[in-house]
């Protein structure tokens, strides 16, 4: 099992790389070049979301992406650090206007239409969005 980490400030800049970088693990990992524009979407807007979730709240800890490449599947993980996280998970978050929420329940949805295996988990310390697709298995080159 291989796994690139990534980690980087909470700006939006950066997520354009974020994207670049996930596109390029998934497509050495084997996923099908049909999928690769639904991984950069999907990363794009986990990243988004979480770098939405820093700058709103103050947290200076990087963004955290991990790729990794398993036996069968390939897996993103896209953590923040943001208490925030746990608030809308939880439907309790009298901080956030309506607008902020709005827009959160939309790039979840986003990611939802473009990934079919998603799990986005929250605790008090912040939240992760993992997601994952199929591989196909690599050809032998002779």
């Amino acid at each position: 099992m291989a796994t690139v980490e990534l980690r980087f400030s909470a700006l939006p800049e950066h997520v354009r790389t974020a994207r670049l970088v996930a596109a390029a693990v998934a497509r050495r990992a084997g996923v099908d070049e049909a999928v690769l524009d639904e991984v950069r979407l999907a990363v794009g807007e986990a990243c988004t979301r979480a770098v939405g979730l820093h700058l709103s709240n103050g947290v200076e800890a990087p963004v955290r992406v991990s790729l990794t490449e398993e036996e069968k599947k390939f897996s993103i993980e896209v953590g923040d650090e943001s208490p925030t996280s746990a608030a809308l998970a939880s439907g309790s978050h009298p901080e956030m206007d309506d607008e902020a929420e709005g827009e959160d329940e939309m790039g979840l949805a986003v990611i939802g239409g473009l990934v079919d295996d998603v799990e986005v988990t929250t605790s008090e310390s912040g939240g992760v969005i993992r997601m994952s697709w199929p591989t196909s298995p690599q050809p032998l080159v002779s």
